[in-house]
């Protein structure tokens, strides 16, 4: 199909991408399974070029006879269209997919063939221990196929998984919730994440009300992951260049090269890494302020965000890059935060408490200012009061008010990194590796009488 749209394109330049999607799922309520399905998709993008207009049409499950038509309707819009302002010569051609011919191969409800026995028997202990567990786990596979008018051939296949595990008690009025990233599901320790969901619900047997405050807060893996991945969604450089963002310099330019933070902290991409690589190359399927259908094909490899405090680098692209004057570096769709050292697991970081707060996650995340990055959202599943190293009890929801940024300058703590599955954006966002992290002062503005 890729080879068939390029030919049949009568403007001056062609990129053409096809996304096939496969997906297995099973949910459960109640330790019961009630539903399981597989489901398959395609996906045409004709992005046309002509002259510097671009026209783009997408469509889903386009069939043979219709692809002629899709083609002249993108070469149409493309000969309509202003000069886009992006508009760059097409990235020429390095080495091809080596894969390129190969058959695509559904993900299939064999994905589950270890873990769904391993939910049973976690279906059944929490039965016997009054609990119930309610969730569900996907597997998807996506197959993206890139060429272009210059030669450019590449294709990159995806997976990506995840589970989310919710347990409560018999009576409905305690909760607790854990999630985790996996790539093919044979590294998901249900056992584990039923008995960490079990200690939870009996921590939440104490009920503590606190006030509105600042508290010193242990935030876990995935809270982190759901504010970092704001942080990058926000650090654009086009937006910055106009002043519209927290990384935008006074008086005009970005923040790039500024410390950002006392603590060595680092926050960077890596297609290659492992347990979360991704496409080592650019899809755009359209463009926006951060992206570029021109950069289609581009080369992603390892980059820095921030290195140990420091802003090294905003999501460029080519068109942007040269108004920056910084290097092109392009949005990969992984999210690394580490510190120098091993880091303490979470666990320890518990023990080392005097008084504090611990979530479990973080959820309806909004903005409420763009030049600051302050952000406020909700504590969901347990909030939990940490006295001399132990968990005594569940305290109430809180909203909270808090910049990532600025949040990343008041660390005390980072701890021990690892895969992890964000809760809020795990729909968009799912491959992050991300520490447990201390604030001395993290900001519960108000009581929130969510559950």
């Amino acid at each position: 199909m890729v080879e068939r749209a390029l030919r049949l394109s009568r403007n001056d330049g062609c990129v053409v991408l096809v996304d096939e999607e496969s997906t297995a799922n099973l949910r459960f309520a109640g330790n019961t399974l009630t539903t399981n399905g597989v489901a398959r998709s395609a996906r045409l993008t004709v992005i046309s070029i002509a002259g510097q207009g671009v026209g783009v049409v997408s469509r889903a499950a386009v069939r043979d006879e219709q692809l002629a038509g899709v083609v002249a309707a993108a070469d149409a819009a493309a000969r309509d269209a202003r000069p886009a302002e992006d508009a760059r010569p097409l990235v020429e051609p390095g080495s091809a997919a080596p894969h390129w011919d190969e058959e695509v191969r559904p993900t299939d409800i064999g994905v589950f063939e270890a873990f769904a026995p391993a939910l049973g028997d976690a279906f059944a202990a929490a039965e016997s221990g009054g609990r119930k567990l309610y969730g569900f786990a996907e597997h998807s596979l996506t197959s993206t196929f890139l060429g272009t008018s210059t030669g450019v051939r590449l294709r990159h296949d995806q997976p990506t998984g995840r589970l989310e595990l919710n347990a409560k008690s018999g009576d409905l009025k305690r909760s607790a919730w854990a999630g985790v990233s996996t790539p093919d599901f044979t590294d998901v320790d249900v056992s584990a994440l039923g008995d960490g969901l079990a200690q939870r619900l009996q921590w939440a047997k104490n009920r503590v009300d606190l006030p509105a405050g600042r508290y010193e807060t242990l935030l876990p893996p995935s809270a982190v992951a759901d504010l970092m991945i704001y942080l990058y969604w926000s650090a654009e450089a086009r937006d910055a260049l106009d002043g519209r963002s927290v990384f935008a310099k006074p008086g005009g330019g970005t923040r790039v090269g500024e410390e950002l933070g006392a603590l060595p902290v680092s926050l960077s991409s890596d297609p290659g890494a492992e347990g979360v690589s991704c496409a080592p190359f650019v899809t755009a399927h359209a463009s926006s302020r951060g992206n570029s259908v021109f950069d289609n094909g581009l080369p992603l490899g390892p980059t820095d965000w921030i290195k140990e405090g420091r802003l090294e680098a905003l999501q460029q692209t080519r068109y942007s890059a040269e108004l920056s004057g910084l290097p092109v570096t392009p949005g990969i769709d992984n999210l690394i935060m580490s510190a120098p050292g091993d880091g303490r697991s979470l666990e320890e970081m518990i023990a080392s408490t005097r008084r504090g707060l611990l979530l479990t996650c973080l959820w309806y995340i909004r903005q409420v200012d763009p030049q600051t990055l302050l952000v406020t959202g909700l504590t969901r599943d347990g909030v939990y009061l940490v006295e001399h190293g132990e968990v005594v009890g569940e305290v109430n929801n809180f909203r909270f008010n808090e910049s990532p940024v600025d949040l990343l300058g008041r660390l005390t703590e980072v701890g021990a990194s690892g895969r992890t599955l964000p809760r809020e954006w795990n729909d968009y966002f799912q491959r992050t590796i991300m520490p447990a992290v201390r604030v001395p002062d993290f900001n519960m503005s108000t009581v929130s009488q969510a559950s």
